[in-house]
């Protein structure tokens, strides 16, 4: 398989890699233990981390995951004079 029968470019690819660890990243941020523990009420659930921040980087992700993959490659001189 050669470069123009890839459907995407490699830029594209980084993108994607780069959305994927974004995504990946805030979800990890939203993560943590329960809500009830042993000694009562954790606080920690409304963290700002856990419900502003997590979220937030990760749809960020999901968003520019859709961008990385309606992204067109730039074309170069050589495929159009081949068109």
């Amino acid at each position: 398989m050669n470069a123009s029968e890839r459907p995407f470019d490699k830029i594209n690819y980084l993108m994607m890699a780069g959305c994927l660890i974004m995504i990946v990243v805030g979800f990890a941020l939203m993560s943590g233990p329960g809500s009830s523990v042993e000694q009562g009420f954790n606080p920690d659930i409304f963290s700002t981390r856990r419900i502003v921040v997590g979220p937030t980087i990760a749809f960020l992700g999901f968003l520019l995951m859709a961008f990385a993959i309606i992204r067109k490659p730039k074309d170069s001189g050589e495929k159009q004079e081949n068109a």
